[in-house]
């Protein structure tokens, strides 16, 4: 694989990615930012704040870009939701991000769960916002309506890569599926903020980025994350370029230009990294 660039390497802060470790393994819990291996663990660590995977760390899909392991997932933790607003009560989050490995093996694709998680954050921390990072739950509309009724502030789901490489890079998902999540979510409950992320390096051309983007808009999505791919392993899909901070500051300028609302363009963004911080310049725009 090709070397990072200079504006790629990040160093992490053990002490800080250690005490939230030790914290979450003794409520049985997980972090997206560990399963993947986020380049952002260290600071985002440092500051108290991490994305709470629910559902457990084993995928029923085999994404070609992702870090997750994939396997066959044990039922769902009926003392999760609660684990995870008492965590996120401890470190004293104002905006909590909720994810989860998808889970085609539950007739509801875990939708039960997020609500629960939801719930419970707003009972154990009232005043916390709180944002959904969701699968695509099959397209069902019962069971985004599932969530969508939990009221979280923000519903997140990841197109993640144009169109002509989603059979490629994401087999077992479909580009129109995902589009209609976040088409169906806004239309469900307008007042809804809507989010969507996509990474670059994969091969994309700038047209078909264009063209995504344009796919995503006319969803009603108001908030869009661009970052870079990084390749976490030689069996995983190849890396064909990292783009450069220019690239991206471009992308965010286009992005912008087309009607987002508020966009996260850089090398290291990811959908949930700095959430509190987007969600706060979404509201100060209005």
């Amino acid at each position: 694989m090709e070397r990072k660039p200079e504006w790629l390497k990040v160093r992490y802060n053990q002490e800080a990615v250690r005490e939230v470790a030790e914290m979450m393994q003794g409520l049985h819990l997980h972090t997206v930012c560990k399963e993947a291996n986020c380049p952002n663990m260290g600071e985002c660590y440092r500051k108290h704040t991490a994305t709470f995977m629910i559902l457990g760390s084993i995928c029923t899909r085999n994404c070609r870009f992702c870090n997750v392991t994939t396997g066959r997932p044990l039922p769902p933790d009926p003392e999760e939701p609660m684990n995870v607003a008492q965590t996120a009560k401890k470190l004293g989050l104002r905006h909590v991000v909720v994810t989860c490995s998808t889970r085609d093996d539950l007739p509801d694709g875990g939708a039960e769960q997020f609500a629960k998680t939801v719930r419970a954050i707003r009972e154990i921390c009232p005043g916390t916002t709180v944002e959904t990072l969701i699968s695509d739950l099959k397209g069902d509309p019962r069971s985004l309506d599932i969530v969508i009724d939990a009221h979280p502030e923000v519903l997140n789901h990841n197109v993640e890569t144009v169109r002509d490489l989603q059979a490629a890079v994401r087999p077992q998902a479909r580009y129109e599926r995902s589009l209609e999540v976040l088409r169906y979510c806004k239309k469900k409950d307008p007042t809804l903020l809507t989010k969507t992320g996509f990474m670059v390096g994969l091969g994309e051309t700038e047209a078909q980025i264009s063209e995504l983007m344009d796919d995503i808009l006319a969803t009603g999505c108001d908030i869009l994350t661009i970052g870079q791919y990084l390749q976490p392993s030689p069996n995983h899909y190849p890396l064909a370029r990292y783009a450069t901070p220019e690239d991206f500051e471009r992308y965010r300028e286009m992005a912008l230009s087309k009607g987002f609302r508020h966009v996260a363009s850089a090398p290291l963004a990811r959908s949930s990294y700095r959430a509190w911080e987007v969600l706060e310049g979404v509201h100060d725009l209005y």
